[in-house]
């Protein structure tokens, strides 16, 4: 990471569009300070520097290096108040926050009538928008203001409230279930990966169904909904149920595409929606449907009605540029999709601060199964070694696994025979120090180490005896996964006839897609 990335303010600095700064500075000049205030001066310094440097800022003389803490202290919340003051961010979420916060001076300033009057402004807002949380905060503060400013307008007043409370805090608990669920499904995924066996599928839909709260899917709203559908979409994940994966990440969008003003107010949500989608319909080769939702995902955020901001620019491309390659992976038009990889590098470029390090290696194994697929293998090594190479970064461990077995074969295939040996070796002590291998890999790691002592006109024999041990597992719902990250079989089918294996893949692709249509 550069050192840049790890000063706060100067990446919010860098951050802030032409349009925000002036902002900024048209905020400080209502403020009534003077143009040479501090806080204002280093703005401009930070504004000016290509990276952060601390010596060039204390050789500008504004302050002393024991109150630089300070300074940049007061100019980032100088910045933020300036941000939320701009109308590009006022969603509903903060306006309904801001009614809260105008309600609230009102009350302590007695003006408990007017005070009553935003407020019940606010609730309906927040109710109509699914916030939950702050319409419960809402009616705390009715409930207190009604308590010591009786309206005679109802007299069931007291009634009515403690109602709403009631049933928004019952609400608000059941969420807090369900996203507790989601989350910690999430953690589970991340920790354990896929489940490998019965045993473990076993223990996984116990953990599920222990913490699977009682509803009524007729009574819940938006939110509840949301974290149920992404709970069951976890718990599929993790049980390597890709048909239920693809049902519920379906049920998530279409409560999205249903309910449009939420995907204004919750674009991060309904963008993470459609990945899993994306993401379910490529492990279950549905091309038609996944061609199909990913167009139609790339078309809303097109929308001028679709919110923008850094952040979402961001998510936005990391999730359509993603499946991007995966739809040529589908194809198996490795020589058609290798423009992409010049607009993904470009574009990783452009949102260096907004993308974590984990997702551009994950970039670049798309990038170096591309060039794999269209035979440039010295270009698929690059990219891997840059994966293989990065030892400050805790990347998923089936990613570091399966960068290793297409580094090893891309040299096979590059013809790299002089340091092969040495490639095996380390690649077989990396695999054997991993727990909980699939089949696929042990079969692969004995196939390795026997790589050495066969006689060149012996290959082909072996090639064989490994497609037909691994064709076992095509199938397997708990091995079938480990085909998804490289395809050996169709490597080996190539070898086998003595065929590039982007035909390969593609003739499966057009004789799977000809004559029948995608079922989900």
């Amino acid at each position: 990471m550069t050192r840049e990335q790890k000063d706060n303010l100067f990446v919010l600095v860098k951050s802030l569009s032409k349009s925000e700064k002036r902002q900024f500075k048209l905020y400080v000049g209502r403020l009534g300070v003077n143009e040479d205030s501090k806080f204002l001066t280093l703005f401009n310094i930070l504004d000016k520097l290509s990276v952060y440097d601390e010596a060039t800022i204390l050789k500008k003389g504004i302050v002393k290096k024991q109150q630089l803490s300070n300074l940049k202290a007061h100019l980032y919340k100088q910045i933020l108040i300036s941000l939320r003051l701009n109308p590009s961010h006022q969603n509903i979420r903060i306006q309904i926050r801001e009614q809260l916060d105008f309600a609230t001076i009102l009350y302590h300033k007695g003006l408990y009538k007017q005070s009553l009057k935003i407020l019940d402004k606010a609730k309906s807002l927040a109710i109509a928008n699914e916030e939950k949380n702050v319409a419960y905060e809402i009616v705390e503060l009715e409930k207190i203001i009604e308590s010591q400013y009786i309206t005679r307008s109802l007299s069931n007043r007291a009634d009515e409230l403690t109602i709403q409370a009631r049933d928004l805090s019952l609400q608000n608990v059941l969420a807090s279930k369900l996203s507790n669920l989601s989350l910690q499904l999430y953690g589970l995924f991340l920790k354990t990966g896929y489940v490998k066996n019965d045993e473990e599928h076993k223990v996984i839909t116990k953990y599920f169904n222990d913490r699977l709260p009682k509803y009524d899917i007729n009574k819940l709203g938006f939110r509840e909904k949301l974290w149920l559908y992404k709970s069951y979409l976890w718990y599929s994940f993790l049980t390597v149920d890709f048909l239920s994966c693809y049902k519920y990440a379906s049920k998530w969008v279409d409560l999205f595409y249903d309910n449009k003003d939420q995907i204004i107010l919750n674009p991060v949500f309904f963008l993470r929606g459609n990945h899993y989608l994306l993401e379910a319909l490529f492990y279950l080769r549905q091309y038609k449907k996944f061609k199909h939702a990913l167009s139609r995902l790339e078309k809303v955020t097109k929308e001028k009605w679709f919110p923008i901001d850094d952040n979402i620019e961001g998510l936005a491309f990391l999730y359509i540029y993603n499946n991007k390659f995966n739809l040529h992976f589908i194809e198996g038009s490795f020589k058609k999709g290798l423009p992409l990889i010049d607009e993904v590098l470009e574009r990783l470029k452009k949102y260096r601060d907004r993308i974590d390090e984990h997702h551009v290696m994950v970039f670049y194994y798309k990038i170096a199964s591309m060039y794999f697929g269209a035979g440039e293998h010295r270009k698929c090594i690059q990219y891997l070694e840059k994966i293989i190479s990065n030892k400050s970064l805790q990347m998923r461990e089936d990613l570091l696994c399966f960068s290793r077995i297409l580094n090893l074969v891309a040299h096979y295939e590059a013809g790299l025979d002089y340091n092969l040996e040495s490639l095996i070796k380390s690649t077989f002590k990396f695999l054997i120090k991993m727990e909980d291998l699939y089949e696929v890999q042990k079969e692969f790691i004995k196939f390795l180490r026997g790589l050495g002592d066969i006689y060149p006109h012996e290959v082909k024999d072996e090639f064989i005896k490994l497609h037909k041990k691994l064709k076992e597992f095509e199938n397997d719902p708990y091995q079938s996964r480990a085909f998804l990250y490289l395809d050996i079989i169709s490597w080996l089918e190539s070898k086998i006839e003595n065929q590039p294996i982007d035909l390969i893949i593609r003739n499966k692709f057009e004789e799977t897609h000809s004559n029948t249509s995608d079922r989900a």
